[in-house]
């Protein structure tokens, strides 16, 4: 069953493909203007992806709207097909927030998911203004809750295959070991670290950038927590390395994000000499 889905929802590459390159251009457009705001809607200040706590509360509030319309409950089914409209409403600004940092397959199939979660939105919208008019007979707005919470259900699936198959959105250093043993690094080009410039290290099979302010030499792994861009080609700016990727920040000082799409931190690392080269240990 699970290949079967995998290979339908692939074939809407011909279609998916080129509008997800279109919608991220225009999106990207409105979202790199909102400076700060993006970064709340991405859920940087969560310390969580914001998309994906904000979806539960419309499907939720959709089924039970579904259940008191089977009840004969008007009123009440009106009022939760309400909250479900508003949150799928908060749920897709937060979504393109994300889906303007996505790249390849995982765009494709956001793209999917998006038309699916749109289509889904609008047949919902029109149920709500049949029903304002108060009909004797429910059974078309009714009718078109039920179509559109197939389709959200559907929708939700193909979000979950970009989450928890593509890993969109998630923290890339979730399984790293959490040992804190001083090891060896072996820095790329040789020991001497040039001031203020990111320099690629390896510490056993963790692959770390170095900057180094006069004596001082700050770690952190080089591998971005967001969609794991290599950090040791990104930029220095203010005391912080900017992803190459996705413009992702990290104090270099602690690892704390500074600048999303990222919402996790990076993992910091203590360093210090060892004979003539290095050692470094990750901070708790």
């Amino acid at each position: 069953m699970a290949r079967l889905l995998t290979r339908l929802i692939d074939a809407q590459r011909g279609w998916a493909k080129p509008l997800g390159e279109f919608n991220r251009r225009w999106l990207s457009w409105i979202y790199d203007r909102i400076g700060p705001l993006k970064d709340v809607l991405h859920g940087r200040w969560l310390g969580h992806p914001l998309h994906s706590a904000t979806t539960d509360i419309p499907i939720g509030a959709i089924t039970v709207s579904l259940v008191l319309d089977l009840l004969d409950q008007r009123s009440a089914a009106d009022v939760a097909l309400v909250v479900g409209i508003a949150f799928m409403v908060l749920s897709a600004l937060t979504g393109a927030a994300d889906y303007t940092d996505t790249d390849g397959t995982a765009l494709m199939r956001g793209t999917v998911h998006s038309v699916l979660m749109v289509v889904s939105l609008v047949l919902l919208i029109v149920s709500l203004v049949i029903r304002l008019g108060d009909p004797v007979d429910r059974l078309v707005p009714v009718v078109g809750s039920v179509v559109a919470y197939l389709l959200l259900t559907a929708g939700a699936y193909v979000g979950g295959d970009v989450t928890y198959v593509l890993g969109n959105m998630v923290n890339r250093h979730a399984f790293r070991s959490g040992k804190r043993d001083w090891v060896a690094l072996a820095v790329d080009g040789g020991d001497e670290l040039p001031d203020g410039v990111p320099v690629r290290a390896r510490a056993g099979t963790t692959t770390l950038v170095l900057v180094r302010t006069g004596v001082y030499v700050q770690a952190l792994d080089a591998t971005c927590a967001h969609a794991g861009g290599p950090l040791a080609t990104g930029r220095l700016i203010d005391g912080c390395i900017e992803c190459p990727w996705h413009g992702s920040r990290f104090d270099m000082e602690d690892g704390h994000v500074r600048r999303g799409p990222s919402v996790y931190d990076q993992p910091s690392y203590e360093i210090r000499p060892a004979g003539r080269g290095w050692e470094v240990r990750r901070r708790p």
